[in-house]
């Protein structure tokens, strides 16, 4: 069954009231988050461990039953500049019982008080640690909006640093260009209700300041080597400015060589999966919990 549009509506409404007015300080921005996530409610059979992971806070979520040796770390989502693993909660818990895994979300640090690598350098801690505890093949990364580019990023690290290749990857809606240059970015600007070109672009700047960012890939990974990789599922709405971030990196995956699965759903806001009430969220869950089992020792 199709989303309907009230529902598709209420997300909008959601986002719209957690976003305060241009110029509110950063504590605005992340107290809306906040209270945004607080309206979706934990099952009472979620087991949640608060973790230091190589000095980087966070939170383990696990479904009940779920395979205890295998690791899903997911990077939230936030532009760099809000989300937490407090917020993430519900979601984690989703994944974790779609993928027959624990989910581990970071509390990697966050602009503008850390900017540019800070997150990467995060990233790479939580996964040294992952490594010693789990071993890469009982490893997903997996990431949505600015913690899909936050992922990506990471595998190209771990890649380039000659680190155990994790078992996969996920992005939804992932942030791969700072630059806001894809395609989609004009196509799809009157059917996103969420993101637009100026928003990636001066968002971005908050995080990484006035560097290039097509001269670093480990914040726009777009412009980064794709060989190498392990297999990837990258999911991105349709209608959403993000679409083609994820069509120019999968295209780059396919060209070195690597395995890589897309999906698109129609109509969809941002981050759908966030949002448990929304139909697709269900079905993008499953899609990515079965990704994970395939791939995960």
């Amino acid at each position: 069954m199709a989303d309907t549009q009230e529902n598709l509506d209420r997300v909008v409404t959601m986002f719209v009231t957690a976003t305060p007015p241009v110029g509110a300080p950063i504590s605005d921005w992340r107290a809306g988050f906040e209270a945004m996530a607080r309206q979706f409610t934990l099952p009472g059979d979620a087991i949640v461990k608060d973790v230091e992971t190589n000095g980087v806070p966070g939170k383990i979520v696990s479904a009940p039953g779920v395979s205890e040796d295998r690791l899903v770390i997911h990077f939230h989502s936030g532009g760099y500049v809000q989300g937490s693993s407090q917020a993430y909660r519900e979601f984690a818990y989703r994944v974790s019982a779609a993928s027959d895994a624990a989910v581990l979300v970071p509390d990697y640090r966050l602009a503008p008080e850390h900017l540019y690598p800070a997150p990467v350098e995060d990233a790479r801690a939580v996964y040294d640690w992952a490594l010693a505890e789990f071993g890469a093949d009982k490893i997903v990364i997996s990431g949505d909006s600015a913690g899909g580019g936050l992922a990506m990023a990471l595998l190209l690290s771990i890649r380039d640093n000659g680190l155990p290749t994790p078992a996969a990857g996920i992005g939804i809606s992932p942030l791969l260009d700072l630059a806001g240059e894809s395609a989609s970015m004009q196509a799809n600007a009157g059917t996103d209700p969420l993101i637009d070109q100026n928003m990636v672009v001066e968002m971005g700047k908050v995080y990484i300041g006035d560097i290039d960012p097509h001269e670093h890939p480990y914040c726009s990974p777009v412009y980064g080597d794709k060989k190498d990789l392990p297999p990837l599922l990258l999911m991105a709405s349709n209608t959403e400015v993000l679409r083609d971030d994820v069509v120019r990196f999968a295209d780059g995956v396919q060209k070195a060589g690597g395995q890589v699965e897309t999906d698109f759903p129609d109509r969809m806001t941002h981050i759908w999966t966030f949002f448990p009430f929304l139909e697709q969220a269900a079905v993008s869950i499953a899609k990515i919990g079965d990704f994970a089992r395939a791939h995960l020792a």
